[in-house]
Parts: C-alpha cells; structure tokens; sequence
C-alpha cells in the first residue's frame, strides 16, 4: 500500500486545497505516483472527468499538479447545494439524488464504504496519495458521522497535519483549539501543524512556534508565506477579495481597460469561468451582487447556477434583472454561461431541480429551456468566433426551442450547434471557454467593439494553461522550500510518530 495523509484545516478557506496541490507537485517533481484524494466535497464548482463523470475543481486542480487528468477516484462523493438546506449528491461522478442534511446522515454508511474502497484503490495504485478534508476536523457535532476528516484518518490509519491561516489572525488559538477538540484517538494521528498566508519576517513567529510545541508536543512543519500571485481556481467565489475583485488586474495593452461585471449568484456555479478573463491586463473583472455595480460595466456575465429558477426569482428581487435588461437595451453585450444562460431566455420549465414548472425569464434570447432529469456531463470540441474550441457541459437545462434569427455561438462537427448569439447578448451551456486563448481574444475584441472600447487591445501572449501551470509550480516550490519535507516523507512512509500526547497535558507556563 502506497503512503497517505490528511490535510485538514482550522476552517473552510484555511488552505488545504493549495497545500495539497503543491504537495503533489512537489511529490510529482520527486518522481513519485502520487494521486489527491478529497472523500466528500461540498462545492457547486465542479468539472468533467475524461470518462464522463463529475467531480469539484480543486481535485482537477491537485489532479493537474500531479500530472494526472481528472477521476472520480479523487473526489468520490461531491455534495452540491441547491438550497440551505437541500444538496444534490454525486457518488463517483454520477448524480443519485438530493438529500437534506439529516438524511444524509443516513446515507452516511453507505457512503463510507465507497470511499474507503476508492482510497484503498488509490494507494494500491500510487507510492502515495494526499487527502484533503473538509471544512474542519473539529465540527464535533458531526463526527459520529464524518467520512472526510478524522473519521476517514482513523479508518485509514493516516497521519494528519492540520493547516491555519495565519492572514485571519488567531492561527495559534486555531491550531490549539482544532487539536483539544479531538478526542484522544484523535488526537494521536495529529503529526503537526502548517501555518498559512504569513506575511512577514518569520523570526517573529518563533516563540509562537515553540510555545505551541511544548503545548501540544507537536512541532510546526512548516509556514508558507503569502503569495500575490496564488489566485486562479478558487475553491469558491468568496474566496475572492473583499471589494469583488478578481485576479490582479494588470495596466492594459492599449488605452481603455474592459470592465466586466459578474453577478454573484446566491447559488453561484463554476465562479472560475471568469478567472480567465481576469488573467489578460486591461481586464477589470469584479463579482457585483447589486443594480449600481453594473451601471459602469462593459460586459455584464451572468454565471452558472445550481438553482438557476431560485436565482432568477432573486435577479428579480434585487434589482439585478431590470438592471441587466437596460444593460442589453444600451446595446452593451451580456453573455449567459450555463444557469445564466438559461435565465437569458424567454422560458424555463423546471419540473427536476426546483419543481417550480413554467416560470418566465429575462426574454433577452429567443430560447426555450427545458430541464431533463438526467443531468449533462460533457466534454465537448468544436469551433467559436473562428477558433477551435473546448469546454465542458454540466447541465440539467435544455434548449428545446431556439429562434430562426439566432446565431450560433459554438458549431459542433456533426451535431446541432451550441449556444446562441443575438446582436450584443449571447448565451452558452459550456464551461471553460475563455481558457481556450484564441477564442478569449475574439470574444473580448467582440465585447470591446459592443462597448464602444476601441482603445482596448486583447494581449497576443497570454496563455491561460501556462498561467495556472505557473501557479502549480510556485506551490511546489512553496513547500519544497518552506516545509520540513523530511518530516512529510517520514508520515507517508511511517504515519503519524508514536506516543504523541493528548490535550490537556497540563500546560507548561508560556514563555516570557
């Protein structure tokens, strides 16, 4: 059996994701098999394994920075919320229904079979593998029931290193705390600690560091500065400044930078369709969630959604709706992406994911959308504004009936086209199309001439894969340089060190 061990975090957006995708490059780079592995995600961002199934984007990510394409293997049970209180659960890449919180629990048994049968597999498989948690280990009225953090370490016999994010202030509260939660059986997997988003000499945190040791008898592995550049695929779109801002925003080529506006959705999907746009300088792109942030945009992007008829019904509420009705009424383009596309059109009939039926929305695109029960999972080709073209569909909705007028926006060899534009407004199922280059640089000089931006000039050279892969890269360079990889060598190969104490030892007095 190949080696494995957990990543945990204090809190959601604490850094386990990154740690994990740079602790599989840097493995990768050893010349290791290593694989990710996340039990159970909640997350409505999502992509297209090559064999058909679902799985969240930060696997695809960490799958990516192992050198390996995307598997349900790495993500076996995906949690996608469609409401408070209501999530719709894929097992291995395939929907099987929707569940409420309690009932889950139920399931729950069910569920740990498949996962510990799917980890066992990887580490036949790999020389090692790298688990993220979720949320954190310590939800304690949850553990009785866990599959994903230290229920799966326990099953598993993993070692554990729990990550905090110093940038939030609190991280040694965070890391003491997480570990006197746990349980003594628990607590005994728990190797050590990795401090995140430190800005800083690191000298200042070493009575910190030796403090901690001699509190909990664990020593910290490592801590990892901040990094400006470490941005594209966020776990979610909350993971983006405060202020809205996407990427880092680069000076423009030419004399006008493009503003693009994107609607946060309450039940925002695949918020990284975005990033892309985000990526080319002179490109301006910011989450809006109300009317007056459109009144200066471009470009308004309406994104996907996991509850694309609730959304709507909010769109209505807000404002939002009449404010990218006018929008489009100024002749400035719009463009619909999955969900948002679906709500472009003149009706949508929802007997699958909302059962609300016949509901009207915005009539910006002559369509007809339709939702089937089984859901679209897609990894298509063809072309768009002249180049080729790939993406990704994950979909219930379907066009049922599209205006004769309407242009196409992708054609596909062989087959109906996809998506539809009409005069500034254009509309598509498929993710992923702004990491194609080519098309990017036509659509934003489409966006541009709509706007009436002519002194906005796309970037000839920037390429969106060779960007994400330089990220990948710099995480594996972040924990080459600033973890103890002896230490993380020896857990894959020994697991967690014998002997480690249980809280509360009794605590020696904090230095001076």
């Amino acid at each position: 059996m190949g080696g494995a061990l957990l990543v945990a975090g204090t809190t959601s957006d604490a850094g386990k994701s990154v740690l994990v995708a740079g602790l599989c490059r840097w493995l990768a780079r050893r010349g290791l098999r290593v694989a990710p592995f996340k039990a159970q995600n909640m997350s409505n961002n999502s992509v297209v394994t090559p064999d058909g199934g679902e799985i969240g984007r930060a696997q695809a990510l960490q799958a990516a920075a192992a050198g390996l394409e995307p598997s349900v293997r790495f993500n076996p049970v995906l949690l996608k919320p469609g409401g408070d209180r209501s999530s719709q659960v894929v097992v291995l890449g395939r929907a099987i229904g929707e569940v409420t919180a309690l009932s889950y629990r139920q399931r729950k048994a069910e569920l740990a079979r498949t996962v510990h049968e799917t980890l066992d597999g990887l580490r036949r498989d790999f020389d090692a593998v790298v688990c993220e948690g979720a949320g954190s280990p310590t939800e304690i009225n949850l553990r009785a029931n866990d599959i994903a953090n230290m229920g799966l370490a326990r099953a598993a016999g993993m070692p554990v290193l729990v990550v905090g994010d110093i940038d939030r202030g609190g991280v040694f509260a965070h890391l003491f705390g997480t570990l006197a939660l746990l349980d003594p059986a628990d607590q005994a997997l728990v190797a050590g600690f990795v401090i995140n988003k430190f800005r800083g000499d690191p000298a200042l945190l070493e009575p910190g560091l030796r403090q901690l040791r001699a509190l909990t008898g664990r020593p910290v592995h490592g801590v990892l500065p901040w990094r400006e550049e470490l941005w594209l695929d966020a776990e979610d779109s909350l993971s983006y400044a405060a202020d809205g801002v996407v990427g880092r925003p680069r000076p423009p080529r030419g004399r006008q930078w493009l503003r693009v506006a994107v609607i946060r959705l309450p039940r925002i999907s695949n918020a990284t369709d975005v990033e892309a746009l985000a990526a080319e300088p002179g490109v301006a792109v910011r989450f809006a969630t109300e009317p007056s942030r459109l009144a200066d945009a471009d470009l308004v992007v309406v994104p996907g959604s996991k509850a694309t008829v609730s959304d709507l019904d909010w769109l209505r509420r807000t404002g939002l709706a009449e404010a990218v009705r006018a929008h489009a009424a100024r002749g400035l383009p719009v463009l619909g992406i999955c969900g948002g596309f679906q709500m472009l059109s003149r009706r949508i009939d929802d007997p699958v994911e909302s059962a609300a039926g016949e509901v009207p929305g915005l009539g910006l695109l002559d369509v007809d959308i339709a939702f089937a029960p089984d859901k679209t999972l897609a990894r298509p080709t063809g072309a768009a504004f002249g180049h080729a073209v790939a993406g990704y569909e994950i979909h219930h909705g379907q066009v049922v009936r599209r205006g004769d007028r309407l242009v196409p926006l992708v054609e596909l060899p062989g087959s109906a086209p996809e998506g539809v534009v009409s005069g500034g407004v254009a509309g598509t199922h498929w993710h992923g199309l702004f990491e194609n280059d080519d098309f990017r640089r036509a659509f934003l000089r489409w966006a541009a001439e709509r706007a009436g931006r002519d002194g906005f000039v796309p970037a000839p050279d920037v390429a969106f894969a060779a960007a994400r892969a330089a990220q990948l890269d710099l995480l594996g360079d972040l924990v080459e340089q600033h973890l103890d990889t002896d230490a993380v060598l020896r857990l894959l190969d020994e697991g967690a060190p014998a002997g480690l104490p249980a809280l509360p030892p009794g605590a020696p007095p904090l230095e001076p």
